[in-house]
C-alpha cells in the first residue's frame, strides 16, 4: 500500500511518498503565521501543527519512505528517521511540453530586445521570495522581469510600483500557458524561502533556461554550476543582484547554462521517475 503524505491514515504503509514535511514548515521563518497576523494565518499554524504530529506517526509506521528531494530527505533525518529507511526519487517533468524554443514576446505583451527574467509561483504571500527579487532589480537596471501568479490580494504589484519598477516588472496573472511563457524568457529566478521540491524549477530547466535559485528550495541540488546559480542565502539582495548581473552581462555563458540545464532535466522525465518507483516496488516485493 502506498501512503501519500498529506492524506494521513492510521494504516501501516509499505511506502510513504513524502512531498512535504509539515514539521519543517512549522519551524520555517517563512511560515505564513510569522509573516501575517490574522485569522487565516492562525488557522494555517494549527493545521500545520496538527499535521506535523500526524505525519511523524505515519513515518514511523512506513516500511520505507521516499523523499522527493534531498532537502526533504534531510528534513526527515532531522526527525530521527533512519537514513537507511529513506530513498530519494525526485519529481519529474514533461519534456514534450517544456522544451527549448522561442515564443514571440509580442504574443504575451512582453517587451522585445531586452533581457527577460521570469518568476512563477504563488505571490499571495512572501514564501516564494518575490520581494527579494524586486529589491535586487533595483541594482540591475538592464533587465525586465515577468511574474506569473495570481495578483488578487498580492502585495507585490504595489511593492513594484513603490520601488519605481512598474515599467520593468510585468505581472501576467495566473496562466496556463507556462511552457510558452518560459520559451519567451532568458533566465528563471526562483530563490524560494521554503520549497519541498518545486516542479517549476525543473520545468524551467527543461525549457532550456539557466536558473537562479537558493538552497532553501527543494530540487536545487539538481542545479550544477554549469546550469545555474544556487544562492546560500535566499534573502541576500546583494548576492541575488550579482547573480542576475552575471548572467545578463555574460550572454554566451547564459545560453550555455541553458543548454546544460536541459540535459539535466532530460534525466528527470516523468517516465524515468515512474520507472524508479516501479523498480523500488519490485525490490520491496522480493524482500
Amino acid at each position: 500500500m502506498i501512503q501519500v503524505n498529506g492524506a494521513i491514515t492510521n494504516a501501516k504503509a509499505d511506502v510513504n511518498a513524502v512531498h512535504f514535511v509539515h514539521s519543517s514548515w512549522l519551524k520555517s521563518p517563512a511560515h505564513i503565521f510569522r509573516t501575517r497576523c490574522n485569522l487565516y494565518s492562525a488557522y494555517q499554524w494549527v493545521y500545520t501543527a496538527v499535521n506535523s504530529i500526524l505525519e511523524q506517526q505515519s513515518f514511523q509506521k512506513a516500511r520505507l519512505i521516499v523523499a522527493v528531494s534531498e532537502k526533504v530527505k534531510q528534513e526527515l533525518v532531522k526527525l530521527s528517521i533512519p537514513v537507511q529507511k529513506i530513498r530519494t526519487i525526485t519529481n519529474g517533468v514533461d519534456l514534450q511540453e517544456f522544451t527549448p524554443g522561442k515564443t514571440p514576446r509580442t504574443q504575451l505583451g512582453l517587451p522585445v530586445n531586452v533581457t527577460l527574467a521570469l518568476f512563477a509561483g504563488d505571490i499571495r504571500t512572501s514564501r516564494k521570495n518575490l520581494d527579494t527579487i524586486l529589491y535586487a532589480l533595483l541594482q540591475v537596471p538592464n533587465i525586465h522581469l515577468a511574474v506569473v501568479g495570481d495578483v488578487e490580494t498580492s502585495p507585490f504589484p504595489g511593492l513594484a510600483t513603490s520601488l519605481g519598477l512598474e515599467k520593468r516588472v510585468h505581472f501576467l496573472g495566473y496562466r496556463q500557458d507556462m511552457a510558452a511563457i518560459m520559451r519567451a524568457a532568458d533566465i528563471f529566478v526562483f530563490p524560494s524561502r521554503y520549497e519541498a521540491c518545486t516542479l517549476v524549477l525543473l520545468e524551467a530547466m527543461a525549457s532550456g533556461l539557466p536558473v537562479i535559485t537558493a538552497d532553501t528550495t527543494g530540487g536545487a541540488e539538481l542545479v550544477t554550476p554549469e546550469s545555474g546559480i544556487v544562492l546560500q542565502d535566499c534573502n541576500n539582495i546583494q548576492s541575488l543582484s550579482l547573480a542576475i548581473s552575471f548572467l545578463v552581462n555574460h550572454p554566451s555563458q547564459m545560453k550555455s547554462m541553458g543548454k546544460i540545464a536541459r540535459i539535466i532535466a532530460e534525466e528527470h522525465s516523468w517516465k524515468n521517475m515512474s520507472q524508479a518507483y516501479l523498480n523500488l516496488f519490485e525490490e520491496l516485493s522480493h524482500q
